[in-house]
């Protein structure tokens, strides 16, 4: 796959969108001559990935209404037990 070259300025007034938006590796130029690539490695989500992960999500909340536990709940225990690792 062929990069696709953009000056060094460019790059790094649209860094956001390189970084989460860009699906091709980018070649950072200088002057013309490149400098260093940037390669993506997150890849853009599948209409399957979201379906699987709506599905996820709904299950989660079935059981967390069948044991009676909000998120925020979920949310405060995982804060305690953070602040517990960091010590």
């Amino acid at each position: 796959m062929e990069p696709v070259k953009v000056g060094i300025r460019e790059f790094r007034e649209k860094l956001a969108t390189y970084v989460l938006e860009s699906d091709t590796p980018v070649a950072i130029t200088r002057h013309g001559d490149t400098v260093g690539y940037f390669i993506p490695v997150r890849r853009k989500r599948t209409d399957e990935d979201r379906a699987a992960l709506k599905k996820a999500a709904a299950q989660l909340d079935v059981l967390l209404a069948a044991k009676g536990i909000t998120e925020e709940e979920v949310v405060a225990d995982f804060k305690r037990w953070r602040a517990s690792k960091s010590r």
